[in-house]
């Protein structure tokens, strides 16, 4: 299960609009995704141009995997084409855990976002630019289990939180020695049940990231290309959906 949700953001960050919630079960259809997207984004009113942080692997605003909403489904849809032709607007379409990464990151060093929610998500930077995606989430981790099923949000309410939280902190080592980040981002919905002390090369950081972050793939190039013309409709001020 997750949710379609979108805000409208001005240029300079601020929202401007309101949170929309649409709750999506597995499998979804592609129609039926593109439907509770613009369900979620009709109720904020106007907007100049999209991004979109997608729960799975996107290369070239294209699905490639969407563990929590149905692979079988959605592999190889184009999401990015096809809600840019939708609405006639600008559209990016990126991993949520990319997007919000760009919203959290300084520019500076190798820097990587770990999203806690009902998986586990991952984004790289390098002195602020995003690498290839790299689906962690989905790698062994211990005794066979992925990031997932390791910190994933059934474990914290099965093992519970003091359980998972040492989880978290094994996950935290085992990424500095496989990563060698320069500092790590934490998101996501359960980030706020993180209890222990982090080192200083570790922040928790709000979700409202991934907001800034979708302003911010327009100032970069990120791995995913505008598919509509954007010269005519970005004006200073423009106001973005972020999803």
């Amino acid at each position: 299960m997750s949710d379609a949700t979108a805000t409208v953001v001005a240029d300079k960050g601020v929202a401007a609009g309101f949170r929309v919630h649409d709750v999506l079960t597995k499998p979804i259809a592609p129609e039926d995704l593109v439907r509770a997207i613009d369900k979620a984004a009709t109720p904020v009113g106007a907007f100049d141009r999209v991004s979109v942080g997608f729960p799975g692997y996107v290369r070239d605003g294209r699905v490639l995997t969407a563990p929590n909403l149905g692979t079988d489904a959605l592999a190889g849809f184009d999401l990015q084409t096809t809600l840019a032709q939708h609405w006639g607007k600008p559209v990016r379409v990126l991993n949520d855990a990319d997007v919000q990464g760009f919203g959290a990151i300084k520019g500076h060093g190798l820097e990587m976002m770990l999203t806690l929610g009902t998986g586990a998500g991952t984004a790289l930077f390098r002195d602020g630019e995003i690498m290839p995606h790299l689906e962690l989430g989905h790698h062994p981790v211990s005794g066979g289990k992925t990031y997932d099923e390791y910190i994933g949000n059934a474990a914290r309410e099965k093992k519970g939180k003091k359980a998972w939280n040492k989880r978290v902190a094994k996950v935290i080592e085992i990424l500095r020695v496989v990563v060698r980040f320069d500092h790590l981002y934490i998101g996501g919905g359960n980030a706020k049940d993180i209890t222990f002390a982090l080192p200083p090369d570790v922040t928790i950081v709000p979700n409202t990231d991934g907001l800034t972050g979708g302003i911010k793939l327009w100032r970069q190039d990120g791995n995913a290309e505008p598919t509509v013309d954007t010269a005519a409709v970005e004006p200073s001020e423009a106001s973005e959906a972020s999803i």
